[in-house]
Order: structure tokens, then sequence, then C-alpha cells
């Protein structure tokens, strides 16, 4: 326990003192620390992410597992297998553009399982509209960032100061990035229909039990919708970088697609329980490079104890993932990317989707999907394309952001068809998708 920030915090560096407080207590641990900036004056207080926990943020919670359940997930299988495709002939036309090509598609899955918008400008206005306030929104919760959540009186400054105009701006795109897709499908419900999307189908079909259905619906989804895109980004976006660091792990995965998929389709969801390494070299992604590596941040709700150390209320709580990714291995190096961790019967290591997607009551609603959709894209990169570092020698920098969520620093490196074949492959394959 130390205090900064204005604020009692206590740092969790194990898997079992996560476990044993964010899930086994979660009436106590299951709450988020006040946020003035994001949460007030940006307006987000009432998103998921940001609601305390109770019932609201339940019923949240209960509209998010009707379509992102583990069961639920896979009827969106295929359409993942389409953008994923869709993904590698961009790549195809344009490598360089690679950090973008992976945010669209990111954000594609997300799109089309919350609201169901066809491909066309609507989708790239709202994609774009996405990512400008994830921009924003990375800077708002970066702890100690802005002065008025040490100091909360000063959410009263006028309106000129420079914080105030920047929450506006947030503010405006936050609401934006939440109202346009919802008021699309409702103007649009029947061009949303082509998937069981979670948006058209709930206001055509309303749950019985659900009270003022249509403000929960816009806040839930409007915080799947930003959440749920920048960890696949980040996640896929590392594994791009690991592969060009590491040509041999890459051989041996795409030795095993060739044996299992061959040449004549690309990888499929229903492959995955027959591509060990692959599933190996996904936990490893995650792993290396935990993309959320100190948690989503929680508040104590009441004084606590916990193996003889005091708890105060309103306490903030940091799962330190990164620690337990990072754990001494006296046979596996933490620092370097090796699947075969995964594969060792004698000292198998920790799955990363045990802490990758958070705790308890609070875990991602939207785990089952987000996972569905790294491995899909991994396998159909693998699959597809050769990555190697930048030519002329140059070498590529492991820089990241600082933000909750970590993403790699622009970086450069070759991606290349393995063959005219596979490229053809995918060029027929992406033609005949509608997403």
């Amino acid at each position: 326990m130390f205090y900064g920030f204005g604020s009692k915090i206590l740092v969790l560096n194990s898997l079992q003192a996560m476990n044993d407080l964010l899930d086994k207590r979660g009436s106590t641990f299951s709450h988020r620390p006040h946020s003035v900036f994001g949460g007030e004056l940006m307006g987000m207080k009432d998103g998921t992410v940001y609601l305390q926990h109770g019932e609201e943020w339940r019923a949240h919670r209960k509209l998010a597992h009707t379509v992102l359940g583990r069961s639920q997930v896979k009827q969106f299988c295929e359409m993942q297998e389409s953008i994923a495709a869709v993904l590698a002939k961009g790549l195809l036309e344009a490598p360089q553009d690679f950090f973008t090509l992976v945010r669209i598609s990111a954000g594609r899955v997300v799109l089309g399982v919350l609201y169901g918008i066809p491909t066309g400008p609507a989708q790239t206005e709202y994609l774009l509209l996405g990512e400008r306030f994830m921009e924003v929104a990375a800077k708002a919760t970066a702890a100690g960032r802005y002065l008025c959540d040490l100091i909360p009186f000063l959410k009263h400054a006028p309106a000129w100061a420079p914080f105030q105009q920047e929450a506006r701006r947030g503010r405006e795109l936050f609401f934006d990035s939440m109202m346009k897709p919802f008021n699309y499908v409702k103007e649009n419900i029947s061009t949303c229909l082509a998937y069981p999307s979670m948006v058209p189908n709930m206001l055509l079909s309303p749950p019985e039990d659900m009270l003022d259905l249509e403000r929960k619906l816009l806040w839930a989804t409007g915080a799947l919708f930003s959440a749920g895109t920048e960890t696949t980004y980040a996640t896929i976006l590392s594994f791009i970088m690991a592969m060009a660091l590491n040509p041999s792990v890459q051989t041996k995965a795409q030795a095993e697609l060739d044996a299992v998929v061959g040449s004549d389709r690309l990888p499929t969801m229903q492959d995955r329980q027959d591509l060990p390494f692959v599933e190996a070299v996904v936990k490893e992604t995650m792993r290396w490079q935990p993309s959320v590596p100190l948690g989503v941040p929680r508040r104590s709700e009441c004084d606590d104890y916990y193996k003889g150390h005091f708890i105060p209320k309103d306490t903030v709580i940091l799962p330190n993932v990164w620690a337990i990714a990072y754990a001494p291995n006296a046979k596996y190096d933490p620092d370097e990317f090796i699947p075969d961790r995964f594969l060792d019967l004698d000292q198998s290591a920790i799955d990363p989707r045990s802490w990758a997607f958070g705790f308890g009551r609070r875990i991602c609603p939207g785990q089952h999907l987000g996972d569905n959709s790294i491995f899909i894209h991994i396998a159909t990169i693998l699959a597809v394309f050769n990555i190697s570092p930048p030519e002329h020698g140059a070498t590529i920098k492991m820089e990241f952001t600082q933000h909750i969520v970590r993403f790699p620093k622009p970086y450069e490196c070759r991606i290349v068809p393995r063959s005219d074949s596979i490229a053809k492959l995918v060029d027929t394959r992406a033609s005949n998708s509608d997403v």
C-alpha cells in the first residue's frame, strides 16, 4: 500500500491475491475509483466501464451477456473469419498501412456484433469516430494526468481552462461515437439484421423484464464498442512485431497451419482445436505484451483485511498483471517470445486468459469474442503472410505507449504473401465477403 495522486493505492502482484480480492470478495472490490475528468467532465460516468457496481451496472452486464456469452459468440465466427480475410486483402494491397488496417478490422468485428452496420460510408464513419474518441479516452484514463482528478473542486474551473476545453471535445466525441451508430440502427434497422447483432435484435424483441431498455442499451453498447476494439488492436500489433523478431516461431506455426488447413482455404474457428502451436502463439502474444498491464482500477467499498494487512475504504486497487506475465522462470526467459512454454507438460505456464480480461464480476463481458477475434486474425495472417524486419538492415524498436491500453508505437516491417496462390485465394475469399 502506498499513497499517490491523492489516493490510497494497493498494487496486487500475484494471481492469488487478484482472485482472492477481485473475484471472491467481489461485493467489496468491484467498484470503480471516482473520476472527475473522464467520468464527470467527459460524461463517461454512466458507461459500463466507469459505472459503479450496482443495479444499473448489472443491467448493462445482462444485456452484454445476451450476445457475448461463451455459447452466444459462436454465431459470429463466420463474420470474424470474413473480416480477417478482408484484413488480409487489405494487407496484400497496402502492407505499409498495417496499423490502420488492423485497427479497422478489430473495429469491424465489434461494430458488427453490436450494431450489424453493413460495409459502407456509415461503417467507415463510425470506425474513424471511435478511433478519434479512444485517442482522447486514453489520456482521460491516465492516472494523475489531470489536476482535477487530484483536486476535485477544480471541475468548477472556467470553461476557457485548457482541461475544460479538452474535456468538452472529449465529451462531444464520446457522445457522437455512442449515439451515431445507435441512431443509425434505429433508422435503418432492416439493413442491420444480416447477423444476430445486439442492438437491432434487442430493439425488435426487447426483454420483458428490462425497464428503460433503450437508454441502458445505448450506454452498454457505447462502452463495449470503444473498449472492445482497443485490446484486440493492441494484441494483433504486438503479434506482428513478435513474428518479425522471431522467424523460427513464424515458420513453425505456418508448418502447422499448412498441415492442418492446407493451401486451398483459409483457417476457420473450427480448426482451432487442431492448431496447438498457433494457440500457443496466441497465448504467448498476450503474455509477452499484455495490452492492459496494470488492469482497470478498482476501489474498495469498505474497510477490509487481507492476510493481516488493513485495506481502508476507498483504496484504489491495481491488478499488476505484468508481474504475472514476467514472473522469473529458470527454464523460460519471460523477456523472450517462446510459445513452447505453454506446451511444456512438465512446467506449463499460466494461461494469460486467466488474467488478461480482468477478474470476477467486472471481467470483460467481451472476453470470448475478443479471444476468438485475436485467434482468427493471428491464424489468418500466419497462413497468408511472411513477416520480417524492414529492408536495408533497419531494426524494430520495441517501444510502447504508456496509456491504460498499451500499444506498440509505430514501427515498420515487411509483410509479403507466402505465394501467388494464397494471394489469389485471399482475393477470392474477401471479394465474396459481405462484411
